[in-house]
């Protein structure tokens, strides 16, 4: 039985939630479930901006992130080059890509283990927030392979080339402590307060302007791809005229809370 990736809708509060599942596994993620993390956020991009949520927490059920790879079904494709590359680069890579593509506001809620797998669909994620028994890594050099440059480009982002070796030549496991002081999650709590925590940081980023987080997250992957160039940077300012830009200058000026969503 393969796992499975649950959108949990919006709520009152403007955030909705990803739930990664394979019970039994820790979460590890399975071929359909690098699918369906594809389809999901494609499918939130495309909502129109008045509709989607404001802020979303990705999770994994029962109580762990996401452990890794689901190792059971390797054997069935790893051995093959064709099947493996098109594992790595037409499975893995656009359902990490479409987290990294997606303008909404990212939360990661991290329970335990945050591995492999696990620990790239976190590095898409804005914000991390994890407990203090979380734990960080990619050992997967103990199954005898190395990890895609995809997807250690990916990691690149968030964590320094030194950090990297460590984790990979000596497959090496990061505890929370280690890995806020290394920047990797950006804050750590009790592992009881990991749910409550996550939400309040949503709940408080989905209460900004909707519309300035997406054109933020938008300049800075321009900017991590070298850019904006000329007709990206003429583009940012269109929001001008926007009614959220209007009541958040009106708002302050009457010395109110700004009213950005319904």
């Amino acid at each position: 039985m393969s796992g499975a990736i649950f959108l949990q809708p919006v709520a009152g509060d403007g955030v909705a939630r990803v739930v990664l599942s394979n019970p039994g596994k820790l979460n590890a993620i399975d071929i359909a479930m690098w699918h369906e993390l594809r389809r999901v956020f494609d499918a939130l991009q495309a909502e129109p901006p008045e509709r989607a949520p404001c802020a979303v927490i990705v999770s994994g059920a029962g109580g762990q992130f996401a452990s890794g790879g689901d190792i059971q079904e390797f054997a069935s494709f790893r051995f093959d080059e064709p099947r493996l590359h098109d594992f790595h680069e037409h499975t893995v890579a656009p359902a990490l890509r479409a987290m990294l593509d997606c303008d909404i506001p990212l939360f990661a809620q991290i329970d335990g283990a945050c591995i492999g797998g696990g620990f790239e669909i976190a590095a898409c994620c804005d914000i991390r927030v994890c407990g203090t028994a979380s734990r960080f890594g990619a050992p997967i050099a103990k199954l005898g392979f190395p990890m895609a440059p995809g997807e250690l480009e990916l990691l690149a982002r968030i964590a320094a080339a030194a950090v990297l070796r460590e984790m990979l030549l000596e497959a090496r496991l990061l505890d929370a402590a280690r890995a806020l002081q290394l920047g990797l999650v950006h804050e750590v709590v009790a592992d009881a307060e990991v749910g409550a925590r996550s939400l309040q940081r949503a709940r408080a980023a989905a209460a900004l302007s909707p519309q300035a987080a997406r054109l933020n997250k938008r300049s800075l992957r321009q900017l991590a791809a070298g850019g904006p160039d000329a007709r990206e940077r003429r583009a940012h300012f269109d929001y001008a005229a926007s009614a959220e830009h209007r009541e958040g200058v009106t708002a302050f000026i009457e010395k109110r809370p700004p009213r950005f969503r319904p």
